[in-house]
């Protein structure tokens, strides 16, 4: 489990996770995972909550597509979202992308599901909704706070309320 959080703010986007991993929800395997990485010549940053080799294996299938579709993310996110759901080994995999460039944040999802958010704001994982609502309130009244700044604040949020979420904040940016 862990938490992944993407902030659009002030014309910078941003995206920060934590590090833990855990096995079968009783005991801390890794506390210093890396879940966010940057894919397609630097120009992509995604991080991943679930299994971690479904997460590759979902991050290689969106490189492709990006290849594909010459780096236009939300073509190749809907691309990806409609075979994940049409392919019966995709449809095994049991993990969630956020996937950012510099001008999008995308949620995508097994189900079909490719959300862009309307609060500029989007989660993943287990302590993605306190996340969330912690970024949520602070891009609405700290005008001053960077992208970064909020998008790693939220998941130490998280981190206080939700176990399988550590302290452990990677970040990147654009």
């Amino acid at each position: 489990m862990t938490t992944i959080l993407a902030v659009k703010h002030n014309g910078k986007t941003a995206i920060a996770g934590d590090g833990q991993v855990t096995l079968s929800e009783k005991f801390i395997m890794k506390g210093s995972a890396h879940k966010i990485r940057r894919i397609f010549d630097d120009q992509v940053i995604i991080g991943f909550a679930g299994g971690v080799a479904d997460a590759i294996t979902l991050q290689d299938w969106l490189e492709k597509k990006l290849k594909a579709y010459s780096g236009n993310l939300k073509r190749a996110a809907v691309e990806l979202a409609q075979d994940w759901r049409k392919d019966p080994q995709l449809q095994k995999l049991e993990a969630m992308l956020i996937a950012l460039d510099k001008d999008n944040v995308l949620l995508i999802s097994g189900s079909g599901e490719v959300i862009e958010p309307d609060e500029d704001v989007i989660s993943i994982g287990s302590g993605g909704n306190f996340a969330q609502a912690a970024a949520v309130a602070m891009q609405r009244h700290s005008k001053d706070m960077t992208a970064e700044e909020i998008a790693r604040e939220g998941v130490n949020i998280a981190s206080g309320i939700d176990i399988f979420t550590n302290t452990n904040i990677i970040t990147d940016k654009f």
